[in-house]
């Protein structure tokens, strides 16, 4: 059907990537590191972040990001939000002219305050109609064992959205389309925020009431902001909204989930990086998306809460007792 570029290979770019090629289409993965590629070419799996998933022969990759890129009808730029403006820097001038450039990235950049289809446009010279957004509820090792999903593709062009969908329809992998590019990316980025919220306040303890508390305020913050930067307020009803966040919040396959009950515990933000081997997005999201809401005079608690525990030393506990201290209102 086509022939596509997946431009990491992690976890999720590589369950993409299966997807992709589950649906009938050739898959050029980029992977950094030689041995991933080895994995992919000789032993058709990616041990370091998928072990026993196997993966068809049509998914082959490179060391190379211009080889990937060579003769690519669609590129899949999986790369972590904040690293994708350097990256593309190098890709741009080699990613065609017709392209479709999807992005799985769920993040809103430091300092620029720009969400990812936007660095995307500003640096990659790419036309927002030929930028397709993929989110959702999509837990990379829950899809890569073909537990059914459903996922959202938003594209400001209808028909490009259902082109992508044509894709990446699986028998265990269901894409809606959207055309809400600015809501669909919001509330993938605000749900990693909230997400890490949901994981302090399991790793403290706290029950079912405080978790529910937190999934339909923290859905209040997305709304909001999201209003304010001119979205669709029923998207965050949807699978990019409610569905993503819901996910990211309860499942402890979420980084941001495991990385919160880490902090819940009394950890440092480097003890809880050393115990998920990783940064959760939310982390490096929670700042850039406290300023943005800033910057629309939009009030996001729960996202100034995080961020004071991941930045400015303030403890879960206190955080809690400052979100339930503030001054009543209606809902």
């Amino acid at each position: 059907m086509a022939h596509v570029a997946v431009m990491a290979a992690g976890s999720w770019g590589t369950t993409f990537a299966k997807i992709l090629a589950d649906a009938g289409n050739t898959v050029r993965m980029w992977a950094r590191r030689e041995k991933v590629v080895e994995d992919i070419n000789v032993h058709h799996m990616n041990p370091d972040y998928l072990p026993d998933v196997p993966l068809l022969s049509t998914i082959t990759a490179t060391a190379n990001p211009l080889e990937a890129l060579d003769g690519a009808e669609m590129v899949v730029l999986a790369v972590p939000s904040q690293t994708l403006r350097d990256n593309l820097a190098d890709w741009a001038p080699h990613i065609g002219r017709d392209v479709t450039v999807i992005s799985l990235m769920k993040g809103v950049e430091l300092g620029t305050l720009k969400r990812m289809s936007e660095v995307i446009h500003e640096v990659g010279k790419v036309d927002f109609d030929r930028i397709a957004v993929v989110t959702g509820p999509n837990l990379a090792k829950e899809i890569a064992s073909e537990q059914p999903t459903a996922a959202v593709v938003a594209c400001i062009d209808a028909a490009r959205a259902e082109r992508v969908q044509d894709v990446i329809t699986t028998k265990y992998f269901r894409p809606y389309t959207n055309t809400d590019v600015v809501g669909c990316e919001l509330g993938g980025a605000i749900k990693n925020v909230i997400g890490l919220a949901f994981g302090m306040a399991s790793g403290m303890g706290l029950g079912d009431n405080t978790k529910a508390t937190l999934i339909t305020r923290g859905l209040a913050e997305a709304i909001r902001l999201g209003s304010a930067l001119g979205a669709d307020p029923l998207t965050f009803s949807g699978l990019a909204g409610l569905g993503d966040l819901v996910a990211t919040c309860v499942s402890p396959l979420s980084r941001n989930h495991t990385f919160g009950v880490a902090l819940g515990r009394g950890r440092t933000l480097a003890e809880a990086q050393e115990i998920t081997r990783q940064t959760a997005e939310g982390v490096k999201s929670c700042r850039s998306i406290r300023d943005l809401a800033r910057a629309h005079d939009v009030e996001m608690p729960i996202t100034e809460q995080v961020e004071k525990v991941c930045y400015e030393g303030l403890s879960p506990r206190q955080a809690v007792a400052e979100l339930m201290s503030r001054d009543t209102k209606s809902e």
